[in-house]
């Protein structure tokens, strides 16, 4: 008996995974978005967001920068003069859904500002030029813009001043500043409850952060994994990070967050040069590597225990992605089995094509083992308890029901006056010598209209002193005084 159990350790052996056949779905022409100008911007960004209700791209445009917001029913050709959200001034480079009020949007831009749109229901009807909040505190360019997980309206951006601003906006303000990073921050990520946030750089450090005192509580220096994007694994303490080796191939690693001085492990994924959007999703457990540049989404299931990465299927397209725009869980069509639904950018087509990642099941009844309860569209906390140091856990709903609840949150603009932004005692706005010739003439034009306008200043003071000496001179020549 012995002998037979000693031989039987030694098979391969057979993982029973319910996702194991999981297949990518790609939507009918008719239900593609079609005709639309995606912009040519090189940063490596997704360029599209998407919700339950909107569906929005950064286009091209001349002058300024400008973004599409589309209803999810609305598909097929779109005009070419359809309305857009454009009152950026310099290229649009991020935009986010807030996960609890479905038509407010944050955008980010080469102009230094970080904005924030109320979109109609039902979508546009002319051009949207008016932000309900305009966010300055950045002094260069901001290239990524992240909604905290569980409490409303806290937003992050990260700009090209090697900065995380928090913003409260509530208030409308910059409420902390992470000061960690050395050069460009390239990817943020936070785990469940929002109490951390990891972060990759062009330094090539790999950062765990306290967001709200902004203590760095592990760094990893990736000499032979050189991190470009990053992704917290749920709530399993594990990170996981795309990069490329030291010879040029792309690959992924996977870390533990509370020790960050070695991977547990490295893995090789092809020799192609774009980058890897890693997308994970923590109800099945499924991480999905999409290649920037090419059609590959390659997905795997990962496990607590060794090997951690269990290869799955790879869907293949001949068509090259720009970015990926990914439905919320709330969103996604629970009747066809479907766990996740990308929204694929294919530039040179002008063309959005839905991908929906699908369970095979005969039954016609709902899943229950494929959907767990998920976080939902109702935050766990205000600002002021996450400032003050509360952290919770999202507040899960069931997909059972189909998705009808709407969010009883509503976006309240707060009325402030222009000033200086200064955090940790820092005036964000203060002058800082530019990098580009784009932000040298911003500069100089704004310094011009700043000399007119202390000019014009100086001159009426001048004005009012001879006035007042005139006066002066008058009350001591008056009959009175002799």
């Amino acid at each position: 008996m012995t002998i037979q159990m000693f031989q039987m350790s030694w098979r391969p052996q057979y993982r029973s995974s319910k996702f194991r056949n999981v297949y990518g779905k790609v939507a009918n022409r008719e239900h593609c978005f079609d005709g639309i100008p995606i912009t040519k911007n090189v940063h490596d960004n997704h360029f599209c967001a998407v919700n339950a209700k909107f569906l929005a791209i950064v286009t091209e445009s001349a002058g300024g920068g400008s973004f599409l917001v589309i209803p999810l029913e609305q598909t097929g050709r779109i005009e070419p003069n359809y309305p857009k959200v454009c009152g950026h001034q310099g290229n649009v480079l991020d935009i986010k859904w807030n996960p609890f009020i479905e038509n407010i949007i944050a955008s980010c831009s080469e102009d230094t500002s970080v904005r924030i749109w109320e979109i109609p229901e039902g979508g546009l009807k002319r051009n949207m030029t008016e932000a309900v909040l305009e966010l300055f505190g950045h002094s260069r360019r901001v290239g990524l813009v992240e909604w905290h997980p569980t409490t409303n309206n806290i937003l992050f951006s990260a700009g090209y001043d090697y900065k995380v601003l928090i913003w409260n906006l509530d208030i409308g303000e910059p409420v902390k500043m992470i000061d960690c990073h050395t050069d460009v921050i390239l990817c943020m990520s936070f785990n469940t409850d929002g109490s951390l946030l990891s972060t990759t750089c062009k330094d090539k450090k790999l950062r765990v952060i306290e967001p709200r005192s902004g203590k760095v509580l592990q760094e990893a220096s990736c000499k032979n994994h050189r991190v470009n994007r990053v992704v917290f694994l749920g709530n399993v303490k594990r990170l996981l990070t795309t990069g490329v080796s030291r010879w040029n191939t792309r690959q992924i690693a996977l870390w533990d967050q509370e020790d960050l001085a070695m991977p547990l492990i490295e893995e090789e994924i092809d020799g192609l040069s774009g980058l890897l959007f890693p997308f994970y999703d923590a109800d099945t457990h499924m991480l999905y590597l999409a290649g920037k540049g090419d059609g590959n989404i390659r997905y795997y299931e990962i496990s607590t225990e060794k090997p951690y990465l269990n290869y799955l299927m790879e869907f293949r397209s001949p068509a090259p992605q720009k970015g990926l725009g990914v439905m919320p869980k709330h969103g996604l069509d629970v009747s066809a089995c479907e766990v996740f639904r990308f929204y694929k950018l294919v530039t040179l087509k002008g063309l959005i094509e839905p991908i929906s990642m699908i369970v095979p099941r005969r039954s016609e009844t709902y899943q229950e083992d494929i959907y767990p309860m998920t976080p939902g569209i109702e935050p766990a906390l205000t600002p002021d308890e996450w400032l003050s140091g509360m952290n919770r856990d999202p507040v899960l709903m069931s997909l059972k029901e189909g998705y009808k609840k709407a969010s009883k949150v509503v976006f309240k603009a707060p009325i402030r006056e222009k000033k200086s932004v200064v955090v940790n005692g820092i005036d964000l706005l203060e002058n800082v010598p530019p990098r580009t010739e784009n932000e040298l003439l911003r500069m100089f034009f704004r310094q011009q209209d700043e000399i007119r306008r202390l000019k014009d200043e100086l001159s009426q003071k001048d004005i009012r002193i001879r006035q007042l000496q005139l006066e002066l001179k008058n009350l001591r020549n008056s009959p009175k005084n002799n």
